[in-house]
């Protein structure tokens, strides 16, 4: 499994390196893309018609965004995966990190936010979020940060994060009220 997920990684970080111009958006997409899906989530809040189903899965969305994240730091504490150019699998055309790459923390807080959106039902806002969580996850391998395997294992925390949030966080209930009142 590993070959083949290293193949894969190798062949999608092919080109880094050697087209400035993919090398630039791919940078710019892997540098903005999570502040700006968070951005983008969090301007919904002063849509003029914003009703408190919208509001409650903005909220459902900060909350899986941040539970992914949480799980990550707990899977972190047994899965200790090296980054694949410590492996000399790709070719890095960023700085280097300092922790482990599964699961990817990009793709997780992208996917979170993707699968808040489709796990409540606003499947036109959940797929333009999937659709820049893919490119996320890709621009991460594509600059030679993450194996695929590990956008694949954030996608799956992140959307893991979306569905306990669902079962727990219930809409129109006493807390849900006072937090979409807000502002």
């Amino acid at each position: 499994m590993y070959q083949f997920d290293a193949a894969i990684t190798a062949w999608i970080n092919t080109w880094a390196g050697h087209a400035p111009t993919i090398d630039s958006v791919m940078i710019g997409i892997s540098t903005a893309g999570v502040p700006l899906l968070v951005l983008a989530v969090v301007a919904q809040w002063w849509v003029p018609r914003s009703d408190p189903a919208i509001r409650h899965v903005l909220i459902a969305a900060g909350l899986s965004f941040l539970i992914g994240l949480g799980i990550n730091q707990l899977i972190l504490l047994f899965v200790q995966r090296a980054r694949p150019y410590e492996a000399h699998v790709t070719h890095l055309i960023i700085d280097r990190t300092v922790d482990f790459s599964f699961p990817s923390d990009h793709a997780t807080a992208s996917f979170a936010i993707a699968a808040a959106f489709l796990v409540h039902g606003l499947s036109r806002r959940g797929f333009w979020f999937l659709a820049a969580a893919l490119l996320i996850g890709l621009s991460r391998v594509y600059l030679g940060t993450h194996y695929a395997s590990d956008i694949l294992g954030g996608a799956a925390t992140g959307f893991l994060a979306a569905v306990l949030v669902r079962f727990a966080y219930r809409e129109d209930t006493r807390l849900d009220r006072l937090v979409t009142g807000i502002l």
